[in-house]
């Protein structure tokens, strides 16, 4: 982390970044009856992910780093329950379930780790 000088060059909000692009043209098909439920609280999870990273990394303090961390991951996991729903639903085929949620536990791996790190 020597050559982080920004919460940009962490990778961990790069690749939360493009899950959030990729959950923006996955909730697209989505039926127009979920646009105020399941496409909007995709939408909002995967954008609470990267920027409680940044907001956290520009606190001055690694306490309130560590809880907005903590808050990410929580998003994470909601943002994973809920495309699995969507899926249940058939509102996702399988391929892109899976390649949501391949994304997204990587992005969980990355942020467990950076917590453990910090700690």
């Amino acid at each position: 982390m020597t050559n982080v000088k920004t919460y940009r060059d962490l990778i961990v909000w790069q690749k939360s970044m493009k899950l959030v692009t990729e959950i923006y043209k996955a909730t697209k098909s989505l039926p127009a009856d979920e646009l105020y439920t399941l496409t909007s609280q995709l939408r909002r999870c995967a954008i609470s992910i990267p920027s409680n990273i940044a907001e956290g990394y520009g606190r001055n303090s690694t306490l309130d780093y560590k809880r907005f961390l903590q808050i990410a991951t929580g998003s994470l996991f909601e943002l994973q329950t809920q495309i699995e729903i969507a899926v249940n639903l058939k509102y996702l085929a399988a391929e892109k379930f899976e390649a949501l949620f391949n994304a997204a536990k990587e992005i969980e791996y990355m942020l467990i780790a950076l917590l453990k790190k910090i700690n």
